[in-house]
Formats: structure tokens, C-alpha cells, sequence
């Protein structure tokens, strides 16, 4: 690419924010409120996992400066541990991608139900709506008709839209909840409070999940010494401005404690900001907002599972198009069978929120590990203008151990979760071992 075509502060700054704003926002305010101890816990909550978003984007950022991949982080492990421990992670990261989906299908199907269905029957439907969504556009993929970028972008504005409406509800004090920062007082020890902290985490983090795709983007950004580190810190601070004022307009407008209680709180806000034509419009558009997030997933997970298998650790199967729509049929039938696997097993996103987190954990730590291995086997690379992470090695080291945090919390706290993300992890990776054995065996 070209000086000329690199992308400067401005696009890089836009596509950082791009990757981050997601539908999260609109749900787990009242996650992270559940998990909170009080309301000042609930916003450092959103303020830390926005810090530790900084420190990740930096540190993929000269991951992906150090070693370009396409295809996912396979060629990375792979290269700075061992093939074996790279499909496993790898897989896990799909797993999670597609549990990802599940979760955000199931936002949509929250909002959607409650004007579809009564109060005591629309928790029941949740999940079949979120199927629904899953294999409605299984089926769109399958047929090779892909949702243009035009499309996308328009459902990108109603987004940010809805996130700056719920937002302008502060300057609507008529609406306010009296006694909003009001919460139930408990006597806490300092270990129990951080079990909040980390539970609250957990709902942030997914939040502001995303920046990871900086990886992608290293040889791409004009003068990258500086653009890199101003773009991502600009980028991660617009949207931790915008969180917060959205999770403070949710507790303004509903309260504290009846947050942790309120379901489809976008659309409560806005019935109280414009009455139920306002209630009916959010909950339309954020549900299609979840379906071209499904779209989107359906469309680049299959793309990865193929370029593992186009590099022998998935088989060959896995790269089979229908001849006239290029459609990777079995990839993509694959990647909508575990997500619709997790929504049948899991059945509420708050199941599925520590299922994915979990795995998510393990992925970022050992994903951002790499950059202590890339350092040493690519010095060669130091001064030819790549990007080079400061402070070293302290963001890095904050990024991995705050999401081992999270990942024993979530095993302290619902063990379950955990234990099925590690038997998941040595599942997948001595699957590798199957696959090459069974390769030699045929060879």
C-alpha cells in the first residue's frame, strides 16, 4: 500500500470506534449493575474495561506490525508456541465468536418478544426468536446473497443513533428516576468487593470487545510510530465518554437498583423520552441492528475456519464452495451449529456472557503473551518504522493480567463455565492431534 493510501489519525481513529461500538451497550448496563456493589463500582467498572481495552489495541497493534496474518491468529500461536496449542486457542476463539452471536442474537430477541408477546410468556420465546435470527440468515449466507456495505452502514448510524437519543435523555431531568444513585447497603470485605469489580468486568470487557482486529491493520496506518498509539487512544476514549454517559442515562432515568431488574432497558428509556411510539421504534431498530450483527459473524467466521483448513489443521471439507454462489457451505453450516448449540444449552445471555468471557479470557492472555516471543524473534524489525509499543512491557502485562482476573472470577464464581471452557480448549487441542495423525496415517 502506498503513503498515499494509508489510512491517517482521522480513518484509523474511525475504524477503532467501528470495531468496538457493537449492540453490548444495550444490555449489559444491567449486567455490569447486577454485578456492581454500588453505583461507583458500576461505573469504574466501565472506566477500567476501557482502560483495558487501550492497553489490548496497543499491544495487537504491534502484534499485527511484527507479524501480518490473515485468517485469524492461527499462523501467530502457531509461530510463537506450537501448532497444536494454536488450533486449540484458535478454536476456542471461534467457539467464542459464535457464542458471541448467540448472546447478541439473544439482545435482539429481548427487545423484539416484549412487543410481540405478553410480559409472562415473551422470556419463553427469547430463544426461539434468537434461533430464528440465527438460521434466517444462515439461510440468506447459503443462498450467496450478501447484505451490502451500504446496508451495514446505514444500520452502523441507527446504532450510534439510538446510543446518542439514550444519551440526550440526561438533559431530560422531568424523566429521572428520584433517588436514582440510591442502592441497597451491604457490609462488604475487601475480597468481596473485588469479586464485584471482576464480575462487573466481565460485563464491560464484553462490551468493549472488538479492538483485538487492530492486529489487522499494523501495515496499514501512515507514520504508525505515532498514528497508531494517538488513533487508538482517541478511539477508545470517544467510546468510554459514550458508555459511560450511556450506563449514567440508564440509572438516571431507571435507577440503580430497578436496572438490575429492568429488561430491554434501551426501550424503557425511550418510552419515557417519547412514550411507546418511542418504546416500539428502539426496540425495531436494535432489533435489526442484532440481525446485521449476526450477518456480519455468519459472513467472516466461516472465512477463518477455511484459511485453517487451506493450512492442513482443519480437513479438507472445511474448504468446500457450492460451485455457483461461493459459498462455503460447511464451514458456514458448522459455525451456525454451535451457535445455535450454545443458545439450546445456555438459554439466557447471562450464561452465555461467562461462557464467552472465559474463553475470551484465555484467547486475549494467551494472544497477547506473543508480543514477549515477537519481540525477541523479530529485532530485525526495530528500527524499519513499524510500530513499536510504549511503555513495554507494562501495558501488555496489565492487559494479561487483567483478564486472567476475569477468568478467575468467573471460575471462583461459576465454575461451571469455567470448567467447560478448559475441557472445550484440551478438547480442541487434542483434536489437532487426531487430524495429523489420521493425515499421516492416509499419507
Amino acid at each position: 500500500m502506498t503513503k498515499h493510501h494509508k489510512l491517517g489519525f482521522f480513518s484509523f481513529t474511525m475504524i477503532v470506534i467501528g470495531l468496538v461500538i457493537g449492540m453490548g451497550i444495550f444490555r449489559t448496563s444491567r449486567d455490569a449493575a447486577q454485578a456492581a456493589a454500588n453505583p461507583w463500582l458500576f461505573f469504574m467498572a466501565w472506566i477500567a474495561g476501557g482502560m483495558i481495552a487501550i492497553c489490548g489495541a496497543l499491544t495487537y497493534a504491534e502484534i499485527g506490525s511484527r507479524y501480518p496474518v490473515t485468517g485469524g491468529y492461527y499462523k501467530i500461536f502457531s509461530y510463537a508456541y506450537h501448532p497444536s496449542l494454536a488450533f486449540g486457542i484458535n478454536s476456542i476463539i471461534l467457539i467464542s465468536n459464535a457464542a458471541s452471536l448467540s448472546g447478541v442474537s439473544l439482545i435482539g430477541s429481548e427487545y423484539i418478544s416484549h412487543l410481540l408477546f405478553n410480559t409472562n410468556t415473551a422470556f419463553r420465546w427469547q430463544p426461539l426468536i434468537a434461533i430464528a435470527c440465527i438460521l434466517l440468515f444462515y439461510g440468506v449466507n447459503l443462498m450467496g446473497l450478501k447484505m451490502s456495505a451500504q446496508v451495514q452502514n446505514v444500520l452502523m448510524v441507527i446504532k450510534i443513533g439510538l446510543l446518542l437519543a439514550i444519551i440526550s435523555a440526561l438533559l431530560m431531568p422531568h424523566i429521572h428516576a428520584p433517588d436514582a444513585f440510591l442502592y441497597h447497603k451491604k457490609e462488604f470485605t475487601s475480597g468481596s468487593l473485588l469479586l464485584s469489580l471482576g464480575l462487573a468486568l466481565k460485563a464491560t470487557s464484553f462490551t468493549y470487545g472488538g479492538y483485538q482486529q487492530t492486529i489487522n491493520f499494523g501495515e496499514e496506518v501512515n507514520h504508525p510510530q505515532k498514528t497508531i498509539p494517538r488513533s487508538i487512544f482517541a478511539g477508545i476514549i470517544v467510546i468510554i465518554t459514550l458508555y459511560l454517559l450511556a450506563s449514567l442515562a440508564y440509572v438516571k432515568v431507571i435507577g440503580f437498583e430497578a436496572l438490575k431488574e429492568t429488561t430491554g432497558i434501551a426501550s424503557v428509556v425511550a418510552e419515557k423520552m417519547f412514550g411507546q411510539t418511542g418504546k416500539i421504534l428502539s426496540s425495531v431498530l436494535l432489533f435489526f441492528g442484532v440481525l446485521a450483527y449476526v450477518n456480519v459473524l455468519l459472513l467472516s467466521n466461516p472465512r477463518v475456519m477455511y484459511a485453517m483448513s487451506a493450512d492442513g489443521v482443519l480437513p479438507r471439507i472445511f474448504q468446500k464452495k457450492h460451485p455457483r454462489r461461493d459459498v462455503l457451505t460447511v464451514s458456514l453450516s458448522v459455525f451456525t451449529a454451535i451457535s445455535v448449540a450454545v443458545i439450546y444449552f445456555a438459554k439466557d445471555f447471562e450464561r452465555i456472557l461467562s461462557f464467552v468471557m472465559f474463553l475470551d479470557s484465555i484467547g486475549m492472555a494467551t494472544s497477547a503473551a506473543t508480543l514477549f516471543i515477537l519481540r525477541k524473534r523479530t529485532r530485525h524489525l526495530d528500527h524499519t518504522g513499524i510500530y513499536i509499543l510504549k511503555p513495554y512491557p507494562l501495558l501488555p502485562l496489565i492487559f494479561i493480567t487483567a483478564y486472567v482476573f476475569i477468568a478467575a472470577v468467573i471460575a471462583i464464581h461459576q465454575w461451571q463455565y469455567a470448567v467447560t471452557g478448559a475441557a472445550v480448549l484440551a478438547a480442541c487441542t487434542a483434536l489437532y492431534f487426531v487430524i495429523t495423525s489420521w493425515k499421516k496415517n492416509k499419507s
